[in-house]
């Protein structure tokens, strides 16, 4: 039976040979590697580069042609022997909108790691682009593994609809072939033959291409006449980022870097931008759609509980406008009832048919994602909600939408310095919180009135913007 079990052994063995042969040879070679893989769902029609080199060879800088999208940030082409170098990818939070990379949570996480331990140098380099969707951060994160980084932190959520951009029809696979699927990619032979299967069977001709630079509808006059609600689109939009975020991961932890998640915040206090009636609603339904709007509106001031059974009359004849939940949620808040009014508030964020606050389904992607992958992850959500009066991100924490106040920033800070000791990155020293408390107070102080008052501005510009009135007209 030894025997018997030795040759039956061996032939297996003999068998797969050629296969090991194969995929040692093309670890050699150099191909088949799984950050090699390109986007299956768009394609770009150029990509240039994040980072390049300044006259004199000495620091990589953000060039000019970029900064319509990212604000200036450089580092040292040469890289020093006590030096923790971390990128932070992402969109407009991980930028700070709206004031500036100075007072984002990189730059917080910075002033915190350098105070809490000075045995070596921390340096963050921002690498956040305004209106970046998660497709479009891949190529960047692949630029930035050549730049010898120590830590990659990786937060955006918000923006993956955008950008207007159609998909070939997508088959969902069963979960237990998607496991299958991410355990065998890690092999070259793999990849290798995947890519060269989908370069003959499904050429780039049948993805849709975008241009090198962010096109948001939002960016053009009518952009936001544009929207209107399509649940496929949503449906493809989401299995996209999910794609985009299996691969971003797939992609550090090939080149053997850490990653850390954020879980980007939404402030529920902000109505949504855009609220359309369901496709198949009569005109009398409509007409006493409105009627019971305007009745509760009437009764806000004198007679909240009067207000709430209107506004549900009006759910019972149209569950997916978005706004008549976001006004239920107003009434339950005042009536001291947090529960419910977060769960109206949410289904108000999630039936907007212009979602500029990341949805649900693509927040529990990344809880879900982090897990299988056991990639650390942080949920700003979820910190920034512990510290809220009410329980859930609101005002106190974000100045829009999305956008964190600077104490909030402080926050994701702060929690991303945690993460980093759990993972032994950082060893804090034990006066570390007054440092920081030095570090965070002197920083402040060096911003002036200007910077305060560009960050005002902005605010009113991202507003309007946000809300469809961009004056700029597309070229037909």
């Amino acid at each position: 039976m030894g025997k018997r079990f030795l040759f039956r052994l061996a032939a297996v063995v003999l068998g797969l040979l050629p296969l090991i042969a194969c995929e040692l040879t093309l670890r050699g070679l150099g191909l088949g590697k799984p950050t090699d893989s390109n986007d299956p769902f768009v394609g770009f029609s150029d990509i240039h580069p994040l980072f390049v080199l300044n006259k004199i060879g000495s620091r990589y800088e953000i060039p000019k042609s970029r900064q319509v999208h990212f604000q200036p940030d450089s580092f040292a082409a040469q890289k020093s022997a006590n030096e923790f170098r971390i990128f932070v990818l992402g969109g407009s939070t991980v930028q700070g909108r709206p004031w500036s990379i100075e007072s984002s949570f990189t730059t917080w996480l910075e002033l915190h790691l350098n105070a809490a331990d000075s045995t070596r140098r921390y340096e963050v380099i921002n690498c956040g682009g305004v209106s970046y969707a998660t497709y479009r951060l891949a190529p960047i994160l692949q630029e930035v593994l050549k730049y010898q980084p120590d830590l990659v932190v990786f937060c955006e959520g918000h923006n993956e609809f955008l950008e207007d951009r159609s998909y070939a029809p997508i088959k969902a696979q069963p979960a237990a072939v998607s496991f299958s699927i991410r355990q065998v990619s890690r092999l070259h032979i793999y990849n290798f033959l995947r890519n060269n299967v989908l370069r003959v069977s499904t050429p780039e001709t049948a993805k849709a291409v975008l241009g090198p630079e962010v096109d948001a509808r939002l960016d053009w006059k009518g952009g936001m006449a544009e929207y209107h609600r399509d649940l496929e689109w949503q449906r493809d939009v989401i299995t996209h980022f999910e794609s985009s975020l299996q691969r971003i991961v797939q992609i550090a932890n090939d080149a053997e870097v850490p990653l850390i998640l954020v879980s980007p915040v939404s402030n529920l206090q902000y109505a949504p931008f855009k609220s359309e009636h369901r496709s198949n609603m009569t005109a009398a339904e409509g007409k006493e759609f409105d009627a019971l709007m305007k009745q509760a509106s009437e009764l806000y001031s004198s007679d909240l509980n009067r207000a709430s059974e209107l506004l549900k009359r009006a759910i019972a004849i149209d569950d997916q406008f978005a706004q008549v939940h976001f006004e239920l949620g107003n009434c339950f808040l005042e009536q001291g009832l947090i529960r419910e009014a977060r769960e109206e508030w949410i289904k108000a964020k999630d039936s907007d048919i212009c979602p500029l606050r990341m949805l649900e389904p693509m927040k529990q992607i990344i809880h879900e994602v982090a897990k299988a992958t056991r990639t650390p992850m942080i949920d700003a959500d979820a910190i920034i909600a512990a510290k809220s009066r009410n329980g859930f991100p609101d005002r106190q924490w974000l100045v829009d939408p999305v956008h964190p106040s600077m104490s909030g920033h402080q926050l994701i800070a702060d929690a991303l310095a945690e993460k980093m000791e759990e993972m032994k990155l950082v060893h804090r020293q034990p006066d570390w919180r007054e440092a920081r408390e030095t570090a965070y107070r002197e920083h402040l102080a060096s911003l002036d009135h200007v910077y305060f008052q560009r960050g005002k501005d902005r605010l009113r510009s991202e507003q309007g913007w946000a809300h469809g009135l961009a004056p700029a007209v597309r070229k037909k």
